[in-house]
Order: C-alpha cells, then sequence, then structure tokens
C-alpha cells in the first residue's frame, strides 16, 4: 500500500490537511512515526515532537504487544494478550523495568534537557507508522490528554479493521487511511519497512525545528554582546545562523579570551552546520591578571552558567537546544557547570581540556560528553583516560593524531571541528518553538 514511510506520511498529511491553520502540535512515536509525523508536521506548518513510548513484548514473541508504557508513567496493559500467552507478573515487571531505561535513554538522546512542546489547550496530532494491537497508541493519546491537549486527533496510515475498538475512547477523533482485511502486521504494507535508527529521529527534529523557525520568523544574527555575571560585565559576540537549530556556548581557556583563533575556528565550523555560537569572556581584563582567577574553576563555571541564563532569556536564541564546548581549563569550567542541576546542557564537548580540575564534579555530568585530546599530548591524553572513568553520562574519547596540546599541526583543528560538530548534531535534539 505504500511504498515507504515518507510516501505515507505524505498521503496522511493529505488526509489531514483540514487541521491546517489551527494550533496544532504533530506528535510522532519514535521511531518508525517520526518520519510519518515529520511529513505531516511540514505539511500542517506545525511544531513537531516525539511522544515517547515502548511496547511492552512478549518475552519469546517480543512483536506481540503485552502493553506499553510512556512518560509521565502512563501506562497500560492488554489483559487479552497476557491471558492468551501466560506471561506471569514477574515476566511483566522485567520486560517494563527494562523498557522503562530505554525510555529514559530515549528522551535524553531526543530532547536532550529540551522540555517537550506544551501541548495544553491545543489539538495534539498523534502520529505513528501504523497500529497493530493499539497499546502504544492508547498511551501516546494519554499523555497528551494529561498534559492539557484540548483535542486528540490519532492519525495512522495503517491499522486493523477493529482499531477504533481497540483504542477504547483514548482519542477524539481517529484517521486511518487503510482497514486491510488481512491485517497481520504494520511491515506487510509497506515496500520498504526498514529500521529507522535514532540518527534519523534526531535529524527529523531539527529539520522540523528549523522550519518552524523559519515560519516564524527567526533571522539569522551576528552582534556582540554583553553578559552579565553578578555585577561583572563580560563581552562576548553572539552568532546565529538562519534558521539555527542550537547554540553552543564556549568557555575558553586559560590566556585567552572570546577572539581566541582556535575557537573561533570551530566556531565557522558549527555556522556551517546551522548551529549557532556564544564567545565570550569568562574574566575581565583586570581579572585576567591575578594568576590565580584563570584557575579557579568553580568561578569560570560561575561565569558560564550565568552565560548559560543569558542565553535562555535572549529571544533570538529562544527554544534553542544549548552545548558547552570548553578548551582547556575552560573545559573543567563546562563540565563542572554541566553537574548544575539547572545548567542542563544537551551536550559537552572538551578541546585539549582539563577535566580532572572539575574534580568531584566529574561523577555529576549527565549530558553526553566529548574529549577530543591531541595524540602528541601525552600528559593531557592520560588525564583524560582518568576522567572518561569518573563520567557516568554517555561519553566517548578522540584522539587526534599528531596533535600537540594546541593543535597547531596542519588538518588537526579542523579535525576537531568535524568531530565536535557531529557530536552537536547528533545529541542537541532542538527544543521546540
Amino acid at each position: 500500500m505504500f511504498r515507504n514511510r515518507l510516501e505515507a506520511g505524505r498521503r496522511l498529511a493529505e488526509r489531514l490537511e483540514y487541521l491546517r491553520g489551527q494550533d496544532v502540535v504533530v506528535l510522532g512515536l519514535p521511531r518508525g512515526g517520526v518520519p510519518v509525523a515529520a511529513e505531516v508536521a511540514a505539511a500542517l506548518d506545525a511544531p513537531l515532537d516525539v511522544c515517547l513510548v515502548r511496547k511492552l513484548g512478549v518475552p519469546y514473541q517480543p512483536e506481540l504487544g503485552m502493553g506499553a508504557i510512556g512518560e509521565d508513567g502512563v501506562r497500560v496493559i492488554n489483559q487479552e494478550v497476557l491471558r492468551g500467552t501466560g506471561v506471569s507478573p514477574d515476566d511483566l515487571h522485567l520486560v517494563e523495568e527494562r523498557e522503562r531505561r530505554v525510555l529514559h535513554d530515549r528522551a535524553a538522546r531526543y530532547r536532550g534537557a529540551t522540555p517537550p512542546v506544551s501541548v495544553a489547550g491545543r489539538t495534539a496530532v498523534v502520529v505513528d507508522d501504523g497500529v497493530a494491537t493499539g497499546s502504544t497508541a492508547r498511551v501516546a493519546c494519554r499523555i497528551a490528554r494529561a498534559r492539557g491537549a484540548a483535542r486528540i486527533v490519532l492519525a495512522v496510515p495503517v491499522a486493523p479493521r477493529d482499531f477504533a475498538r481497540r483504542l477504547g475512547g483514548d482519542a477524539d477523533d481517529m484517521v486511518c487511511l487503510e482497514n486491510p482485511w488481512d491485517f497481520a502486521a504494520v511491515g506487510q504494507f509497506y515496500g520498504d519497512f526498514t529500521q529507522v535508527e535514532d540518527e534519523e529521529v534526531t535529524a527529523c527534529l531539527r529539520r522540523a525545528a528549523s522550519r518552524h523557525r523559519h515560519s516564524a520568523g527567526a533571522r539569522s544574527t551576528d552582534r556582540e554582546v554583553t553578559v552579565t555575571a553578578g555585577g561583572t560585565r563580560l563581552g562576548g559576540r553572539l552568532t546565529l545562523p538562519d534558521g539555527a537549530t542550537g547554540v553552543v556556548a564556549f568557555a575558553h581557556g586559560s590566556g585567552s579570551s572570546r577572539h581566541s583563533p582556535r575557537n573561533r575556528f570551530v566556531a565557522e565550523g558549527l555556522h556551517r552546520a546551522g548551529l549557532g555560537t556564544l564567545l565570550f569572556d569568562l574574566l575581565t581584563d583586570a581579572e585576567e591578571a591575578d594568576r590565580g582567577n584563570v584557575f579557579d574553576i568553580p568561578l569560570l563555571a560561575g561565569r558560564l552558567l550565568a552565560a548559560t541564563r543569558w542565553l535562555r532569556e535572549e529571544p533570538d536564541a529562544e527554544g534553542l537546544a544549548l552545548g558547552y564546548f570548553g578548551a582547556s581549563t575552560g573545559a573543567a569550567a563546562a563540565l563542572w557547570a554541566a553537574a548544575e542541576p539547572d545548567a542542563r546542557p544537551a551536550a559537552v564537548v572538551s578541546r585539549g581540556g582539563r577535566p580532572d580540575l572539575a574534580g568531584p564534579r566529574l561523577a555529576e555530568v549527565t549530558a553526553p560528553t566529548l574529549l577530543v585530546v591531541g595524540g602528541a599530548d601525552p600528559l593531557v591524553l592520560e588525564l583524560n583516560r582518568e576522567a572518561q572513568i569518573r563520567l557516568p553520562c554517555e561519553n566517548r574519547l578522540e584522539i587526534v593524531p599528531r596533535a600537540t596540546h594546541l593543535f597547531e599541526e596542519p588538518g588537526t583543528l579542523e579535525r576537531v571541528t568535524e568531530l565536535a560538530r557531529d557530536w552537536f548534531t547528533d545529541h542537541m535534539a532542538p527544543a521546540h518553538v
């Protein structure tokens, strides 16, 4: 019936055209439902978010759902499947416990620290690539209802003929393109039903956020700014490409400033990838004269936290996911700040950093962290290896061959830029407009 999910999404969008112009939020069910939902959101010119739901598969037949769980503690159990399969309460508990861990990990990957898009008082269009037992769709509808959606429309390309009965009234309206008599599984009605990976989900979210920011009138900016930290005024430069989907705050190393040529080189690479940057001075000229300030990591981290608050209140950066890029001692400041509950960066990258100077704060970092070190910088490399062991978050250590501490060798800073770009674009799922 459908060549692939993109075609299914376009056809579904045509059926939902009556919603265009209304206050709509499209919620895709990861992972397969998100490419379908992205087509619907584009056609309706509506924001796109994920509705995180996990099927509870029968232990010896995982494709058969015995229920589903979702965000906000929502849970649906299919008693009919439980009775038919003889799954014990203990087995059900083990499956649910495992799927809740996956749910938590997916939330961190897709949204970072960004809260879900608000559906309160709006029409929530819940989209999947198809409905089989209906458990995941019911959970998604209940999540939207619990979050205050005024109306819920469940929209799928294909479902069994009795899918309305299976939904049990959890949706206010149901749209389905095909209800075949011979329904056995969703995949049988797609020519290409290749498994959707996490990278495709985050790419759909980034593209949707960029498109929606364009339609909302977001424009590029490149200007000098002043960040206030307590009573201290710090100079900076905010650069946001047209349609930026995230912004990275830079924390420079000792003896450097917002004019650091190496950080500016990396920043320009991020701009080409559609990411904004804030380069700012961690210290005033007078403060830099005191060598103790340069290695005062709590002070530097406090300045980065002040910049974080400033960014979140800056109209031009409203709704953008936030990342940290730290170099040398600035990397320690970035990790120290990332451990603060109100910081919530979506990702951190350290270039030739001294993460060891973050001390006990390393154990409190939850943001995905990339450590980039030169292969010809043995002391710092060893310090990063030791710090990596102490990081409880998703992390990776990348060694750039032949690079010394400042990455001055030909091609090495280009490699740092590529690594940082990929890490941020993979992990900084956009905030929603």
